[in-house]
C-alpha cells in the first residue's frame, strides 16, 4: 500500500480549508484516510497551518510520499528539515545534539520571520486606513468650502437684490 499525505477539501464554494492527512494513493481526495495530521487555512494572512509535528515526521520517516503542497507545508513546518538532520544523525555526519541546536536556531529564525511579516502588514493596514481617513478630511474640507462660497455667493445677490 503506498501512502501519501495529502492535502482533503472541506469548506464551502471559494472559501477552502483543508486537512492534511495521510491516505492510501488509490483512494478518492476527499475519501478514505489513514490518519489526519493537521489542517491548513489559506484564507488567512499569513496562511494558519495546524500540523501534528510528530506523526508528520514518522510519517516521513516511513516512506510517506507527500503531494506537492503538502511537501511545502511540511517544509515550512520544519518536518522535512528535522528528517533531514536525523538522517545525519544516523550516518553519523552530526550528533544528536548539533541536530537539535540547528533545529531549533531555524526555529528561532522562522519565528522571527514570522513575527516581522505580521508587522509589516499590520503596519500596511494602519497606513492604508489613514491615507482613507485622510481622503476623507481632505474631501469634507473641500465639501466645507464649496458650501461656504455658496452661501457667500448666495449671500451677496441678496444683498445685491436688497440694494436696488
Amino acid at each position: 500500500m503506498a501512502v501519501r499525505l495529502r492535502l482533503q477539501r472541506h469548506g464551502r464554494k471559494g472559501h477552502a480549508f483543508y486537512y492534511i492527512v495521510a491516505a492510501d494513493s488509490r483512494s478518492r481526495r476527499d475519501g478514505k484516510f489513514i490518519e489526519k495530521l493537521g489542517t491548513y487555512n489559506p484564507n488567512t494572512d499569513p496562511a494558519t497551518v495546524e500540523l501534528n509535528f510528530e506523526s508528520a515526521l514518522r510519517w516521513i520517516q516511513n516512506g510517506a510520499q507527500p503531494t506537492d503542497t503538502v511537501r511545502s507545508i511540511l517544509s515550512k513546518e520544519g518536518v522535512l528539515l528535522k528528517n533531514h538532520l536525523l538522517k545525519g544523525v544516523k550516518k553519523g555526519a552530526l550528533t544528536e545534539e548539533q541536530a537539535e541546536e540547528k533545529f531549533s536556531k531555524w526555529l528561532e529564525e522562522k519565528a522571527a520571520r514570522i513575527q516581522a511579516k505580521k508587522q509589516q502588514l499590520l503596519a500596511k493596514r494602519e497606513k492604508a486606513k489613514q491615507a482613507r481617513i485622510d481622503a476623507e478630511r481632505a474631501y469634507n474640507n473641500q465639501r466645507i468650502e464649496r458650501r461656504n462660497a455658496a452661501a457667500a455667493e448666495s449671500a451677496s445677490e441678496n444683498s445685491a437684490t436688497e440694494e436696488a
